[in-house]
């Protein structure tokens, strides 16, 4: 069965296992794809890399929230009243 990789570098879990953080620096601050038996396993990504990828999923998030909320009914009330 094929699989898409979706990294520009690839190592294997021997590799991985081997050297761990040669392999992570392999990738230069991107994914590293991590294959067994020529699959795709999953990706080994540096955590300054997978932080930012948090925060911008963060990001488009609220951004989802805050364009629902701009077509909502504006409710006008006085700070007295709060």
């Amino acid at each position: 069965m094929a699989s898409t990789v979706l990294a520009e570098i690839t190592a294997s879990i021997s590799e991985l296992k081997r050297n761990p953080m040669g392999t992570v620096a392999a990738g230069e601050g991107g994914a590293v794809a991590i294959l067994n038996h020529n699959e795709t396993a999953f990706y080994c990504v540096p955590a300054q890399t997978y932080e930012a990828l948090l925060n911008r999923l963060e990001d488009q998030e609220l951004n989802a929230i805050a364009d629902a909320r701009k077509i909502q009914k504006v409710v006008k009330i006085k700070l007295d009243e709060l």
